[in-house]
């Protein structure tokens, strides 16, 4: 039984500790937030402890791992303080927001064998997963192009939006990060990016932020990724992969509660909205995602989504940031500074 600590108990906090609850090969030993009644309502309702500050769980010699679901900044200090611990993490994405910052996290965990995982759950979802595995197969032939779609159903608070990072960083990293997963070892190289607060300009000029975007990356080999987000879509989360081949085509398409469909007079086909946001739509993604980190710290083995899965997606949606600003296609930076 692996005793794991949650750090940070917002919305995606609870999430987690729900899933670590639940898990069978896993214990919530404890929780701490900064906000001390978030972290009692999880503590009562799953009937663990409260942490009074992170390092108590740091020291804690019975915590055997760690969630980090915290604010951004926090992140790369709570991974390098769990590395020092010696304690196999999970932390949400993205590590931070300033490049700079990583590349520091990265040198000081060097040479650790500790397990450091990166929240890119969306790999773990059942569909998508599937899909990496028809490409591998071979089910399409050679692939040639991916194409990710992500909208979210309304756009977050001015003070999220604050303290997100922008757009690229904060939503569509995902989507950087999904690209590489289906392109395997075929590194994206290059980008071009096209941004702009289309949905609502006026709160884009207050905010100096944007909130759609489409996005074009070309690959080592010359593969081609085509990404397009958007802030706000009044039909549900939006979330879709297609991978095409000379010798075909694979999706993963969107969920909705139920499959169900109606036909009548009224309407043809009609089917219930999609999933309302992303814990609904990716529960069995985040449910698979623990799975696997607990596999790893078990099994003395390295996570599916290491440390530089983490940093590549952030040096990706700085490209794009430089393409952006450049109104050009640009290089992407290596790992090594």
């Amino acid at each position: 039984m692996l005793n794991i600590a949650l750090i940070g108990c917002g919305r995606i906090g609870r999430m987690h500790a729900d899933l670590i609850d639940r898990h069978p090969q896993s214990r919530l030993t404890a929780v701490y937030d900064p906000v001390p009644a978030a972290a009692k309502a999880i503590a009562e309702s799953i009937q663990t402890q409260v942490a009074a500050t992170p390092e108590v769980i740091f020291n804690n010699d019975n915590v055997d791992a760690i969630v980090v679901a915290s604010v951004t900044s926090t992140h790369a200090d709570f991974i390098e303080q769990a590395v020092e611990a010696g304690k196999p993490v999970l932390c949400e994405k993205p590590i931070d927001l300033d490049i700079d910052r990583v590349r520091a996290c990265r040198n000081k965990i060097a040479g650790s064998n500790v397990p450091v995982q990166i929240g890119f759950n969306r790999r773990f979802d059942p569909g998508h997963a599937q899909m990496k595995s028809a490409i591998s197969a071979g089910d399409i032939g050679n692939l040639v192009q991916v194409l990710i779609t992500s909208r979210d159903p309304e756009p977050p608070s001015d003070e999220y939006l604050t303290g997100a990072g922008g757009m690229l960083r904060d939503m569509t990293i995902h989507d950087f990060d999904l690209a590489r997963f289906l392109l395997d070892d075929d590194e994206p190289v290059e980008v071009f990016a096209y941004a702009a607060p289309l949905i609502d300009p006026a709160r884009g000029a207050r905010l100096n932020e944007v909130d759609c975007a489409m996005i074009v990356m070309k690959s080592s080999n010359g593969r081609q990724v085509f990404i397009n987000n958007a802030r706000q879509a009044p039909y549900g989360y939006d979330q879709r992969l297609e991978a095409h081949g000379d010798g075909g085509m694979v999706q993963s398409t969107n969920r909705t509660p139920h499959g169900m469909q109606t036909f009548t007079a009224a309407g043809t086909g009609t089917a219930a909205p999609l999933e309302p946001f992303f814990i609904e739509r990716y529960t069995h993604a985040f449910k698979h995602q623990l799975d696997s980190f607990v596999s790893a710290v078990l099994n003395k083995t390295q996570p599916e989504v290491g440390f530089d899965d983490g940093m590549r997606a952030l040096l990706l949606a700085e490209a794009a940031y430089v393409s952006l600003e450049k109104g050009c296609a640009v290089k992407v930076a290596p790992v090594e500074d």
